[in-house]
């Protein structure tokens, strides 16, 4: 009986880690054993159960079990489970995680992409668990002390338990091996993915930079039209207040009435003094031509690669000697040895019309705004304004259009075609003759122009009166200069003698009253347009300086030593120098880059901000054609936009 009555002695039933469950499995099954204790003495050969003390210390416990909270607690959980729970109580927590991860919805069924890769989603997540890396190494089961003796235990090498190891040890590898080759086609499967955005997205960029060259091309459209309304809206005004001036000069009806009741005052009665015409009936003089800016600066050449070309143009036929444009895409000035002078539509591609005047080539122009400058053989130069052109930007394009009369044009078989005569016929302004040879620099700003001829001159013109207001003699300069030295009798400053095939003066620039001269005698001269003096010499070039252009701290010069120099405006000291293997004919900067002509047929650049030299032009491109292109000659660039023109009369437009 004493067994029996251990028998129905109950064990502690949940405990406190078996709350934390949805169902106590444990006191469940306590439970359900004390049931069948108690059944099974029910149900013995007993006459009256209820007398028999077994059955009383057996309910006395259900009873008392039944009273227990945590046991309440989870029948009524029980009693609230799904079945699905109960199932997933007797899974284990791998298991839970497998059925989860073999389980996808439907709707993501119906999306998943097509794809080549041969590994499945779970064998990519379960080769990318980083188990193999320093981080996956913190997260395994520590090893515990005496496993680690029992390892470091030196064995027999032909033991079993030497064997195992190595089995252990080589099947490991193998799945190390296996998963490395899993996730190594996870990233080959990566680069083609990522492959395939940037091939959408170049086609996407691509159609986005069409979209962008056809605002601009609209955008020029415009200002065109706008420029053109300016002009009809400035003629409609003078034309009325001419009408209106001539109104109030013309005498009234009882004012005629007046004069005729006067006597005659009789011959020389009056004045001859008052018989001339007053300052307001003399006709008006030639209005000053308006300065047009653009409104609006085009930005497509800024999403192009450095170095890509935008268009090639047969200018000329001959070499290039000047070249200079007005903005990105805007108009273009080329001369050349044949005599002509182009405009062009960079936008287009298109050449507007030729510039008639001078009777000989064109040594030198500048392009500001809508205004040209330039000089020539003839000792001559002329100002011209661009914007009185009869051009159409919607004109047809050569050999497609029917119309005749049509002033825009473009060349497909890259051979130059005149464009109709008169469409540049309004644009010269006046001529100033003055110099008594060619004209072999200019600069103007503003109504200041300053030019440099071979008569060894300095010229400054008054662009509003049109006449010189002065003249520097460069060799006088140069002789005060060698005056003012350690009694050197020579003018020259430099130990090699004067290139005399070389220009005179080969290149200035005026801001203000500074004027910047370079000379053959490779002098570069700063002089003060308001005392005509010199004030400063820079020494250091050594063959003929050929261009130049400063800035508000740097000068920097090009000459045909082969060699471009940046001098420090504040204390007339080198900056900075670069050598060349060939002379140097152009050289211009903007604010990032410095490019030059050095007798190759590449243009030089060296970008100021990465601090590197390279080089840009058709020189590249052809020569892995085995091709062979024209020495660049000139250049010009602004704000990235590089135009270069050649010795064959091509002009090429870049990217920089």
């Amino acid at each position: 009986m004493a067994g029996s009555g251990n028998q129905n002695a109950f064990p502690d039933v949940p405990s406190a880690e078996d709350d934390s469950s949805v169902i106590s499995t444990r006191g469940l099954e306590a439970f359900g054993r004390k049931v069948t204790t108690t059944a099974s003495h029910l149900m013995g050969p007993l006459a009256d159960p209820t007398a028999h003390p077994h059955y009383q210390s057996a309910m006395s416990e259900v009873q008392k079990q039944l009273r227990r909270p945590t046991l309440q607690r989870s029948m009524f959980s029980m009693a609230r489970t799904t079945p699905t729970d109960m199932v997933r109580s007797k899974l284990s927590t791998k298991e839970i995680q497998s059925r989860a991860l073999a389980y996808v919805p439907e709707e993501l069924l119906k999306n998943i992409p097509e794809d080549d890769n041969a590994f499945s989603l779970f064998q990519g997540f379960k080769a990318s668990f980083p188990d193999f890396t320093d981080e996956g190494k913190k997260h395994r089961r520590r090893v515990s002390r005496g496993r680690k003796l029992l390892e470091e235990f030196p064995t027999q090498p032909g033991s079993p338990h030497a064997v195992q190891k190595l089995r252990k040890e080589k099947g490991s590898m193998m799945h190390h091996l296996e998963m490395l080759g899993v996730r190594k086609n996870l990233a080959s499967s990566e680069i083609r993915e990522i492959d395939n955005k940037i091939a959408n997205l170049t086609g996407m960029r691509k159609i986005i930079l069409d979209r962008l060259a056809g605002l601009e091309q609209e955008e020029a459209l415009l200002e065109h039209d706008i420029v053109e309304v300016e002009s009809r809206l400035e003629e409609a005004q003078d034309l009325a207040d001419e009408a209106e001036s001539i109104a109030m000069q013309t005498p009234t009806k009882s004012e005629e009435d007046l004069s005729l009741v006067r006597d005659d005052p009789g011959f020389m009665s009056q004045s001859i003094y008052e018989k001339l015409p007053s300052a307001s009936s003399t006709p008006s003089k030639t209005k000053k031509p308006r300065n047009i800016r653009r409104k609006s600066m085009p930005i497509l050449h800024e999403h192009f690669e450095p170095g890509t070309m935008i268009r090639s143009m047969r200018a000329h036929q001959d070499n290039i000697t000047a070249l200079d444009f007005d903005a990105p895409f805007g108009l273009m000035v080329s001369a050349a040895m044949d005599d002509s002078v182009r405009v062009w539509d960079l936008n287009a591609g298109r050449c507007i019309g030729l510039l008639e005047g001078h009777t000989a080539s064109v040594r030198t122009l500048q392009v500001e705004d809508n205004f040209l400058a330039t000089g020539s053989r003839d000792a001559t130069i002329r100002l011209w304004d661009l914007s009185k052109a009869h051009y159409d930007p919607q004109g047809g394009q050569f050999g497609k259009d029917d119309e005749d009369d049509g002033i825009a044009f473009e060349n497909p078989d890259d051979q130059p075609v005149d464009p109709p005569a008169g469409s540049m016929s309004d644009c010269p302004l006046f001529t100033l003759n003055a110099h008594l040879d060619e004209i072999t620099a200019l600069h103007f700003r503003g109504d200041v122009l300053v030019s440099g001829s071979a008569d060894k001159t300095l010229r400054q013109w008054d662009l509003e009166k049109g006449r010189c207001v002065q003249t520097l003699d460069v060799m006088w300069a140069a002789a005060q200069a060698s005056a003012m030295s350690a009694g050197d009798s020579t003018w020259r400053q430099t130990s090699r003698a004067s290139d005399t095939s070389a220009d005179f003066v080969g290149a200035l620039q005026v801001f203000d009253s500074a004027l910047a001269c370079g000379t053959a005698d490779g002098m570069v001269r700063l002089w003060d347009l308001r005392s005509g003096q010199v004030h400063r010499s820079l020494v250091g070039h050594t063959g003929p300086v050929t261009c130049l252009q400063f800035d508000d701290v740097h000068l920097v010069t090009g000459s045909l030593d082969r060699s471009i120099r940046i001098w420090d405006l504040r204390t007339g000291s080198i900056y900075d120098a670069y050598a060349y293997d060939h002379p140097i004919t152009s050289m211009m900067f903007d604010s990032r880059r410095i490019v030059c002509a050095a007798g190759e047929d590449v243009v030089k650049v060296y970008d100021k901000v990465e601090g590197r030299h390279w080089d840009c032009g058709a020189g590249i491109a052809e020569a892995e054609q085995g091709k062979t292109p024209a020495i660049v000659e000139r250049v010009r660039i602004r704000d990235g936009y590089l135009v270069e023109g050649r010795k064959d009369g091509i002009v090429g437009v870049w990217t920089c």
